[in-house]
């Protein structure tokens, strides 16, 4: 018997066996590139975000801002390339459940504000559900 384990070929065509091949790989790749293309943003002005953060309380904002991002890009592409999935899609529902409440919490905000934190908080909310059923398929394998 055989301990090594089971290649990406191997689930590839266990996956289009089973009907979940190409869309749960694009669904994969959709949600991956979306967490990390929307992670990489807060890259890009990290003043901002580390503003933001302190704005809603967070301790430490300017390490725990960057920290969030760059682990975020992590999982993003952990999970596009199906890459230690159980870390990636881990970090990703770990991440989405604390900041969609904490940061996104459009019932205490501000009129000016109430729109975009909504649409933030319910955006967040469809990425967890995502995350959620790759994390179940990461613990099938």
């Amino acid at each position: 018997m055989d301990d090594d384990p089971i290649d990406d070929d191997t689930v590839d065509a266990t996956d289009e066996a089973d009907g979940r091949g190409a869309p749960s790989r694009l669904g994969r790749v959709l949600l991956g590139v979306g967490l990390a293309a929307q992670a990489s943003e807060d890259f890009r002005d990290m003043d901002d975000t580390v503003e933001y953060a302190e704005s809603a309380g967070v301790p430490m904002p300017e390490v725990a801002a960057p920290f969030a991002s760059g682990m975020m890009v992590a999982a993003g592409l952990g999970i596009a390339l199906w890459r230690l999935p159980r870390v990636a899609t881990g970090a990703a529902v770990a991440f989405l459940t604390m900041v969609t409440a904490t940061m996104h919490d459009f019932w205490n905000a501000d009129e000016d504000d109430k729109s975009g934190e909504r649409l933030a908080f319910f955006g967040n909310l469809a990425m967890l559900g995502g995350a959620l059923v790759f994390l179940r398929e990461a613990y099938k394998k």
